[in-house]
């Protein structure tokens, strides 16, 4: 039937504008931007340290090729770090992704390097579209404003009498380096969040969990050891380091995990009484190198400059330990926790000691 008059044209032509709109606006693509379905549910389940030299192994020894200066690279990844250590049955893999020396900006996006090697979140992106990321653990900041091992650099100089003690020099200014850390490691553990919302998992969907740091070093050196034998400290900077430094970057650590609603692992006083040079008798009971020279790389120009790279650090003792306590803290709801001997000698999350 054909439509009369112009009633008849006018309906006809609002059918035709009407099925134009349609089609215009059925085929516009989705404002909307798409995110992937999330973690793949089938993939292996894994675990990913980043960070510095505390998690990366170092001084635990027989490092990872490529990570013992070859080519410049001299991350110290070492399979006996922390990481490999939680014994956590429901986990397929760990990887390891941190670098000693690695400050936030490394741990983060962007371009910063360390030791040859790009960003670790960009790096653990490529990890988590593939295999499903069940826990991300962060160990970070010192490297930053801090510059902790530098300071312990300065307290063995000061002990050799070419200045003053580290405490008096660094002590008064500790409170805001460790200030100006903190935007610094809140902005990379953002950057971790950022990358796995993007991988398409929810906060819901993995662990985030931020660890401080373990004092190496205390005032109770064991007699004959408070020299270039093992810990060449000055007393005064010896209880400094105890009692003000490492709480004061533990507080610092806190607050950035606070920031982005990570879980926070308290190490601050998980090695008393296993210290460097605490153990006179038995030197393989200690949980850190004591001041450790590689006298072979000293003869390499190469490899001169890094010959005291493991000093003060976890040895693999050390870093059996804390993954051992890391275990147990993952194993929880926890928010946070300290690792603290307990009466069988070994490390455990004590929960009430972490809030």
């Amino acid at each position: 039937m054909r439509p009369s008059g112009w009633r008849g044209w006018f309906a006809l032509a609002l059918v035709v504008v009407l099925c134009s709109v349609f089609v215009f606006v059925a085929s516009r693509p989705s404002e909307e931007p798409t995110r992937p379905p999330g973690p793949p549910r089938d993939a292996p389940r894994v675990i990913v340290a980043m960070g510095d030299s505390t998690i990366s192994g170092e001084g635990a020894g027989d490092y990872e090729p490529g990570t013992d200066g070859e080519d410049g690279n001299w991350c110290h990844r070492s399979p006996h770090a922390l990481i490999n250590k939680t014994g956590m049955r429901a986990v397929d893999h760990a990887y390891n992704l941190a670098c000693s020396g690695a400050p936030s900006a490394q741990v983060g996006l962007g371009d910063a390097e360390q030791y040859t090697e790009p960003s670790q979140a960009e790096r653990l992106g490529k990890i988590a579209e593939k295999e499903r990321v069940v826990a991300v653990v962060v160990a970070a900041g010192a490297n930053d404003d801090p510059a902790f091992s530098h300071v312990l650099n300065s307290c063995v100089e000061a002990w050799t009498g070419r200045g003053q003690a580290c405490s008096d020099i660094i002590g008064p200014e500790w409170g805001e380096r460790v200030d100006r850390m903190v935007p610094k490691l809140t902005g990379a553990l953002t950057d971790i969040r950022s990358v796995l919302h993007d991988a398409g998992y929810d906060n819901d969907d993995y662990q985030l969990v931020v660890q401080s740091y373990a004092a190496p070093i205390s005032p109770n050196v064991a007699d004959g050891l408070q020299d270039l034998s093992g810990c060449p400290f000055r007393s005064q900077d010896l209880r400094w380091v105890e009692d003000t430094a490492v709480p004061v970057l533990t507080a610092g650590v806190r607050q950035a995990a606070n920031e982005v609603d990570a879980r926070f692992l308290d190490l601050s006083r998980s090695a008393a009484g296993r210290e460097a040079c605490s153990q006179a008798s038995d030197p393989d009971s200690e949980w850190f190198r004591r001041l450790a020279v590689q006298w072979n790389d000293l003869q390499h120009e190469d490899r001169a400059t890094h010959a005291l790279q493991e000093s003060f650090h976890p040895n693999a003792l050390g870093h059996a330990q804390f993954g051992r306590c890391l275990g147990e803290f993952l194993a929880t709801a926890d928010r946070a926790a300290a690792c603290l001997p307990g009466d069988d000698g070994d490390l455990h999350a004590a929960t009430s000691a972490g809030s």
